[in-house]
């Protein structure tokens, strides 16, 4: 007999953590604000009764892996719904267990008890025909049907052990310890998914798997092809705006999902999902330190952290002529950044980004002859110039371990003094802290534009870069010399300055977007506060 059941409803209250002020390293805090959100200890998954259903000290459990959450999106119809079904186990009694509603909401219950356990199953893979068109045990080779549902696919977390182990002090200076728990922290994940509109209330208790972030950016290719080329003949946009929600699930409430229908969007969709592919990389990190219980001592959290990065960061003094020189530059072009002050500034070494000979390969680099090849590239070209790249504080962690993914747009999103043009994400977090890239980029051969064109895909023949000319240009009358990484590069030391060849333009400031990675390196990170 089916009996209907309201959802317990399990509340997360976010613990805000204060930024370091000492500049002793503190274990206990420094470990605790750096685990995400997703790598505490796992919530227990509650069943639709409200009890708790993988602790054997409470009753029903689910059986086996009969458990899954299905999504679905339509923007035509204005639909974006879970489906939640489970198979009971207490004692030597069996009940099936649905929910189902629009996601971010509590949505309806149903459970199905007293059943056996064969007419469990069959009660379980017929809903999950029913609503994917997909056998239950084909689910791995799954595969997505037009208005069906499609399998969330759940990076389920591994439970820490209780063993008490030694872990060693660390070793890294107090500013990069901080820098490591500002762009890793719980807060910082939970609060950026919370602006880009993603379940959180799903997601902590299980993350997304890699194989389902791979499959988001290849809906957000299609998305890219078709804002490229819109044609009658293909998939429209809010068709294809559906199949990415359907992928990666997002809370809208009660409004209609909207479509990605712009490169600015479909920027920051991809930005969220190299947060999303960070998050996985620290949850898969973490579990892979659990295999440590044994050992009588292990690395310091923080430390865990920056190797996770697999980049070098070397700390600036603040008497340096390298340092005072950023800091002049970023006072005269960086308009945006006039209220905050320069704390801090390290030096970038990404792996497959270093023009001169590397250190010898650690565990935090390990560099491979591809990626060396494809940056030397341009190396021996001279006409390098830095250029700024701003973004929100949760992607940090991403470009470093990442780098500066191009876009295909060649003009549509750059980085040349784009505080004000950068993606729709601040740059800012709760704690008033503030992160920003200082690199390096070679046009190389030049053609110049005054108009935006997202249509473009390559430099016309003859050409290497399309460089977006703006209104303002730095003034090269007090331009000076920085190496970075190597190579020589001028760095203007005045303030931008309205220049008439280009008065008509459609940029404020100019544009100088990289057609190729191996044109842009990252040299700098900057930490400012307001």
């Amino acid at each position: 007999m089916a009996s209907k059941r309201k959802a317990a409803v399990q509340h997360e209250v976010p613990v805000k953590k204060k930024q370091q002020e000492a500049e002793e390293d503190s274990l206990h805090s420094a470990a605790e604000a750096l685990k995400p959100a997703y790598t505490e200890k796992p919530a227990a998954r509650e069943d639709l009764t409200g009890e708790l259903s993988h602790n054997p000290k409470n009753k029903p459990q689910v059986y086996e892996n009969y458990d899954c959450t299905l999504h679905l999106t339509d923007i035509e119809k204005n639909n974006n719904k879970f489906y939640t079904i489970r198979l009971l186990q207490e004692g030597d009694s069996f009940s099936c267990q649905r929910l189902w509603g629009r996601v971010g909401e509590v949505g309806n219950s149903e459970t199905e008890e007293r059943m056996s356990l064969e007419d469990a199953k069959k009660w379980f893979e017929k809903k999950f025909r029913e609503k994917t068109k997909n056998a239950w045990a084909e689910r791995h080779r799954f595969k997505p049907h037009p208005g069906k549902y499609k399998l969330f696919e759940a990076h389920r977390e591994a439970e820490a052990p209780e063993a008490a182990v030694k872990v060693r002090p660390c070793t890294l200076d107090a500013p990069t310890q901080n820098l490591i728990v500002n762009i890793s922290s719980k807060d910082v994940f939970r609060d950026a998914m919370t602006l880009m509109s993603l379940d959180i209330k799903k997601l902590p208790q299980e993350m997304l798997s890699r194989l389902q972030i791979t499959q988001g950016f290849a809906a957000l290719e299609k998305l890219e092809e078709a804002l490229r080329a819109p044609t009658d003949a293909g998939h429209s946009l809010n068709e294809l705006s559906s199949r990415f929600y359907t992928i990666i699930p997002h809370n809208f409430g009660r409004k209609k999902p909207p479509p990605i229908d712009s490169f600015t969007l479909l920027q920051a969709k991809k930005d969220m999902l190299l947060v999303l592919d960070t998050v996985v990389k620290l949850v898969q990190t973490q579990e892979a330190a659990l295999k440590e219980e044994e050992v009588e001592d292990v690395p310091h959290p923080l430390d865990r952290a920056y190797r996770l990065l697999k980049c070098q960061l070397q700390l600036l003094d603040q008497e340096e002529p390298e340092y005072k020189m950023i800091q002049t530059y970023l006072g005269e072009t960086g308009r945006y950044y006039e209220r905050f002050g320069l704390d801090h500034v390290w030096k970038v070494n990404r792996d497959g980004e270093m023009s001169e000979s590397p250190p010898p390969p650690s565990p935090a680099t390990t560099q491979t002859r591809s990626e060396r090849d494809k940056l030397q590239a341009h190396s021996k070209l001279d006409n390098w110039k830095p250029l700024w790249h701003g973004t929100n504080v949760a992607v940090v962690a991403a470009i470093l371990n990442n780098g500066f993914r191009i876009t295909k747009s060649l003009v549509s999103k750059s980085i040349y003094l784009a505080l004000e043009t950068i993606s729709g994400m601040s740059c800012e977090d709760d704690h008033h802290v503030s992160y920003m890239f200082l690199g390096e980029e070679t046009p190389d051969r030049e053609h110049h534009t005054t108009v935006d064109e997202p249509s473009v895909k390559q430099p016309d023949p003859g050409f290497d870069s399309v460089i977006g000319r703006g209104h303002t240009e730095p003034h090269l009358i007090q331009d000076t010399e920085l190496k970075m990484d190597g190579q020589r590069v001028v760095v203007s030391q005045a303030q931008p300055m309205l220049g008439p060849e280009f008065r008509s333009s459609t940029f404020s400031q100019s544009e100088y977007p990289a057609s190729q990675e191996s044109q842009y390196r990252l040299c700098y990170l900057l930490e400012m506060h307001l």
